[in-house]
């Protein structure tokens, strides 16, 4: 396979990058300028300067590529525009590049977000419509919608992760600091259980919508199979670095004064928080979980990793990295 990655230098792109370039595909690898890639010093990688956004950047960067998984978007942004610029409009730029130089497949990096919250304790399937709650997720959903009307020019798959964990991870990052401050969050109201994946299994999937041909024209949830609490992840940490913490109650409503607190401090300062209001409003859902028996049954997908050993491999790259 010759492939492009865009957003490699992410967490998700840099193990999916080391993953292909050792199977022995041709691996070229799209950054922004003066960003961090530290990750991609594998010399089977080929680093190429470019944005999604910059439509000028992306034609030398696909030229002769079979497959692009286009994993580039933001996470966190100050208004709608910001979301539906990078994570819509630059999936739009992506796709009309590879039409123009004769790509093959798109793989689309969806999200459970786009979906919405499980409400009920059912797991969301794709055959639920959209009903994401927050910029975000409605900017994920839109990208998906617009990267299928490509289908006929492109072959187009999307994988749509829930909680991604795994070595080198900063979103769950928090969690394993506040646990090792020997503290459990117990969040007030009902139980919300959670979807989550290792890494590793998620990048298998990625790889199994770019080479399957049953993943052409669908889209594809994709978690352990496992679901948590908050509580039950912190106290799962909990065990990994062997500290007895102690469970602190966290009442919705404070939760989200702090969370507001906390984008008014990074809104000012430039600062990127661990707690923000996405978090809190993911945290308060009823749920995020989600069934993975159609990715099973078409690509034949099988996680490997437990949510243990997830946080185990996690907690490790963590104190060797001195962030814990």
């Amino acid at each position: 396979m010759k492939a492009v990655i865009t957003g490699a230098n992410g967490f998700l792109g840099t193990h999916l990058a080391l993953a292909l370039a050792q199977r022995g595909d041709e691996v070229r690898c799209l950054v922004r300028e003066g960003s961090e890639r530290s990750g991609l010093v594998d010399p089977k990688l080929t680093v190429v300067v470019g944005d999604v956004t910059a439509p000028k950047t992306l034609g030398p960067a696909i030229e002769g590529a079979d497959v692009v998984f286009h994993l580039a978007g933001i996470r966190r942004g100050s208004t709608r525009d910001d979301f539906m610029r990078v994570n819509v409009e630059g999936t739009r730029l992506v796709a009309e590049a590879m039409v123009k130089a004769g790509a093959r497949r798109l793989v689309l990096a969806g999200s459970l977000a786009a979906a919405g919250p499980s409400v009920g304790g059912r797991p969301r399937e794709e055959s639920d419509p959209f009903c994401p709650e927050e910029w975000y997720g409605e900017s994920k959903a839109e990208a998906e919608r617009l990267a299928f009307s490509f289908s006929g020019p492109l072959e187009v798959t999307s994988c749509r992760p829930s909680r991604v964990v795994g070595p080198r991870d900063r979103e769950n990052l928090a969690f394993f600091k506040l646990v090792k401050r020997g503290v459990v969050l117990r969040l007030g109201g009902p139980q919300r259980k959670i979807s989550m994946v290792d890494v590793d299994d998620c990048v298998d999937q990625f790889i199994l919508q770019g080479d399957r041909q049953e993943a052409v024209g669908e889209a594809f949830f994709c978690s352990s199979g496992e679901a948590t609490t908050l509580e039950e992840l912190m106290l799962l940490i909990a065990e990994v670095l062997q500290v007895k913490p102690r469970t602190v109650p966290l009442p919705e409503l404070v939760l989200r004064g702090l969370a507001e607190a906390a984008d008014v401090v990074s809104n000012a300062t430039g600062r990127k928080l661990p707690l923000n209001r996405k978090l809190a409003r993911q945290l308060l859902a009823p749920g995020w979980t989600c069934s993975i028996e159609k990715a099973r049954r078409l690509l034949g997908y099988q996680p490997k990793v437990s949510l243990r050993d997830s946080a185990e491999r996690s907690a490790k790259s963590y104190l060797e990295a001195g962030w814990l």
